[in-house]
């Protein structure tokens, strides 16, 4: 069976180490929402409450920073069937020449903890997330503030998203 081209997700010769924010999208594998489900508490505030994979990928998120000396989580949401996040790279290390602290290298590692971590018993189809991530620059202050209000509202704005599903 021959692929279909897929577009290239990352900005041609950009240097992804470079140190600074980017605006960070995973998506489950067919989009499937099996990281819990958008609830609203007494006073009518939309939030997530987490599935047990949904759990999972949370406590993974917030080992990162532990991982990387020079990485830092600013804001993020786990949705039912995806992620929102803002990551910086405060400063280029590379101690070792094998070794890579960039944005695809960092959400790759993300993405294997996950899944070793979900094991197969909680996988349908044996994918638990989507080939590759979406992945934008943050450039200045007024686009920071407005990705942070973004994923700081999502929940309340689910069934509005481009990926809501029941």
């Amino acid at each position: 069976m021959e692929r279909k081209n897929r577009k290239l997700p990352r900005l041609p010769d950009y240097d992804y180490a470079t140190p600074g924010t980017y605006f960070i999208t995973i998506c489950t594998h067919n989009k499937q929402c099996i990281m819990g489900n958008i609830q609203q508490n007494n006073v009518g505030e939309a939030h997530i409450q987490h599935s047990p994979i949904g759990l999972i990928a949370k406590q993974c998120l917030l080992q990162i920073e532990s991982h990387y000396d020079n990485v830092k989580i600013d804001n993020w949401v786990i949705m039912p069937n995806h992620i929102h996040l803002l990551i910086s790279i405060t400063e280029r290390i590379n101690p070792f020449p094998t070794m890579h602290y960039d944005i695809p290298n960092i959400i790759g590692k993300y993405k294997a903890a996950v899944t070793r971590r979900v094991g197969n018993a909680f996988m349908h189809s044996g994918k638990l997330w989507q080939t590759s991530f979406y992945d934008h620059i943050v450039r200045s202050d007024a686009d920071y503030q407005q990705i942070w209000q973004y994923i700081t509202g999502n929940p309340s704005k689910w069934l509005e998203d481009r990926f809501y599903c029941e």
